[in-house]
């Protein structure tokens, strides 16, 4: 890790502690980076909004996006505070960021009570297997959604 991680982990650990205290939400700080500028930086709001997906890397990666105007963050990265759980990761995925660097694992987030280990568990199960039934019911129109997708001429491709 060189000086510029650490200083960006910092500052990652800083949000944690200063949202943390403030009563946002949970003891997690992240922020994104790219070519030495911090694009936006995020912090837990579950608790605060009432939003569980308000992870503090969700709200950074869903404000460098708006930032810059593009869904895709490659060339970025995502520094924060503990490894990211299975949804901020794929979320990461999702947004092509292109290095990830954190500071508490998730086995020290399971540790305070933030335990992960049933999602990982459960999204390599058939989908039969799963604590929440889901039930796959196919329609014509559903399918036809997908193939006018697969067709359109205009579409921004992900």
């Amino acid at each position: 890790m060189n000086t510029q991680d650490q200083r960006y982990l910092a500052r990652a650990i800083d949000l944690s502690r200063r949202h943390m205290d403030a009563g946002a939400g949970g003891p997690f700080g992240a922020l994104i980076v790219r070519d030495g500028k911090v694009l936006a930086e995020g912090w837990n709001l579950v608790t605060s909004t009432n939003d569980p997906t308000a992870h503090a890397e969700v709200t950074a990666i869903r404000r460098a996006c708006q930032e810059i105007g593009d869904f895709s963050l490659e060339g970025a990265t995502l520094y924060t505070s503990c490894e990211p759980c299975p949804m901020c990761l794929a979320s990461a995925y999702w947004a092509r960021v292109s290095r990830i660097v954190f500071a508490n694992t998730r086995e020290d987030a399971a540790a305070i009570g933030f335990d992960d280990s049933l999602i990982y568990d459960e999204i390599p199960k058939p989908v039969s297997e799963r604590l929440i039934p889901m039930d796959h019911l196919p329609t014509l129109e559903a399918k036809a959604v997908f193939d006018t997708w697969a067709d359109k001429a205009d579409k921004i491709e992900y």
